[in-house]
């Protein structure tokens, strides 16, 4: 058992979502920075899904109520157990009474808490995970909310840290692939051409982005569109020609073209990416 003492902005419970659920209206939601969470369940012995704390820039302060095996993995929020500096995706391990606490993320966004034994409370629809645009899953986490924590795994963490690799590129480089929608813009290729910002519009739904340089993104088909289906990474474009795209607890529909869709391994990092931050598109392949 683990005892929240602090959030910050946001602290939610994820793993990898509830797929398989979109002819009944509900989305895979699941942690934004997949990568990030497997590692840290990987560091700790746990099955790559298992549920653990996604935590927004920092702040997450937690008490050990036994003996626990935990590790911090994504945004480089600096850690102290009992106000002693640990490393990032690395093993903690924490005696009862002793306390976790996150400052605030250098870099990036999101934090992934993973505890040996996996954040154990009642999944819905197969899963733990909270879908912050349809409020589906365990509420978001509150101060003195006690969080149990399940069956400890066969499986023995072999790794006492891991090596992560960081970008100081001011630049985030997006491969992202045209379509279905391309054909409705006079120049799909204008998303390859200049620079865009991330724009104070984002969370766990998707990031809007304004354009930095280059030319706009025109629509030559005014028409309206029927609703279609919506894939994680997908560059939707609304009438104002800021595109968005979709994160984690994205839509499963929508009415505006799709110019585009971020490759599965870019997704993470447009989830970490801060207001402010430099995005070029690339074309994948």
């Amino acid at each position: 058992m683990i005892l929240v003492e602090g959030i910050g902005p946001l602290a939610t419970i994820q793993d990898l979502g509830r797929p398989g659920w979109f002819d009944s209206g509900v989305g895979v939601a699941g942690a934004a920075d997949c990568g990030s969470l497997r590692l840290a369940n990987r560091l700790v012995g746990n099955p790559e899904g298992a549920a653990a704390i996604e935590v927004l820039l920092g702040g997450l302060v937690l008490r050990a109520l036994r003996h626990h095996t935990m590790a911090v993995t994504g945004a480089p929020a600096p850690a102290t157990v009992d106000g002693m500096p640990v490393g990032a995706a690395s093993l903690l391990e924490l005696e009862a009474g002793q306390t976790l606490r996150l400052g605030l993320a250098e870099t990036g966004l999101r934090s992934y808490v993973a505890v040996r034994g996996g954040i154990d409370v009642a999944p819905v629809l197969g899963s733990r995970s909270r879908d912050t645009m349809s409020g589906i899953g365990p509420e978001p986490l509150r101060p003195g909310d006690r969080l149990p924590i399940g069956p400890v795994p066969p499986a023995i963490p072999i790794v006492d840290v891991a090596p992560v690799a960081t970008s100081t590129d001011e630049i985030l480089t997006v491969r992202a692939l045209l379509g279905p929608r391309d054909d409705w813009f006079t120049d799909a290729t204008a998303l390859f051409d200049g620079e865009w910002a991330v724009s104070t519009d984002i969370d766990r739904i998707g990031a809007r982005l304004d354009r930095r340089s280059g030319p706009p993104l025109e629509r030559r088909i005014r028409d309206e569109l029927r609703t279609e289906g919506m894939a994680l990474g997908s560059i939707q474009v609304p009438p104002s020609g800021q595109p968005v795209v979709f994160l984690a607890d994205h839509p499963i529909t929508g009415g505006y073209p799709v110019i585009g869709v971020v490759v599965d391994a870019d997704v993470d990092a447009v989830a970490q990416a801060r207001p402010g931050r430099i995005v070029r598109f690339r074309p994948a392949g």
